[in-house]
């Protein structure tokens, strides 16, 4: 694998794209980053990372901000002479902690707008995975103990709704459209490690083609 290639994962909550991006990124032998960017993000900033790991892929609140922001985030975010909210900055700095690490080597990162972060990079895969609702609701129930259907498709439905408010406000896309990615899989269909197994197997012919 000579060629260095970034694999960025979005995902729907109980989907299980996080232990897929693990799983695709053992089988390629890359480096993973997932809430270790919050830490990351927090040394760079001195932050404290409890305080950031709250605020962590959830959009502003501030709507003065977000006026003056308008359309466009990155082209704005520092000409402001305000100090901006603390979701704002964890933001660019994960941002600028994922272009380090996909200019280091090849890697795997999930969420934090990676796909849109790096969308100038010329090796990049970028996957959206989402799951039948039963699934992912069985899922859910089972990484919490106690909790009833009910509200298990509760956590389901806010989570999603805070990550595709969060992706929508920093990037001006829409969460989970099609065209936003490179490939949208449901890992319903294949289960958790033949989907993982797909997408490497995707990253490597990506990465032999000239």
């Amino acid at each position: 694998m000579a060629e260095k290639i970034v694999i960025t994962i979005a995902r729907q909550y109980g989907s299980g794209g996080r232990e897929i991006g693990e799983k695709v990124a053992r089988a390629l032998g890359i480096k993973h980053y997932d809430e270790n960017l919050i830490t990351l993000a927090a040394r760079e900033g001195n932050l404290d990372e409890t305080v950031a790991s709250k605020a962590d892929e959830s959009a502003a609140n501030s709507l003065l901000y977000t006026l003056a922001l308008g359309s466009n985030f990155f082209g704005s975010a520092m000409n402001f002479g305000y100090k901006p909210p603390l979701n704002d900055k964890l933001f660019l700095l994960q941002s600028d902690v994922i272009r380090r690490a996909a200019e280091e080597g090849s890697c795997v990162i999930i969420g934090r707008c990676a796909d849109y972060v790096l969308r100038d990079h010329p090796r990049r895969l970028s996957v959206f995975v989402y799951g039948d609702l039963p699934h992912r609701k069985a899922r859910v129930m089972e990484r919490h103990e106690g909790l009833t259907e009910a509200q298990a498709i509760d956590l389901i439905n806010k989570t999603d709704r805070r990550r595709s408010s969060y992706y929508n406000f920093y990037t001006g896309n829409k969460w989970g459209k099609y065209d936003n990615y490179h490939l949208a899989v449901n890992s319903s269909l294949l289960g958790i490690d033949k989907t993982a197994e797909m997408i490497a197997d995707a990253a490597k012919l990506l990465m032999e083609k000239e």
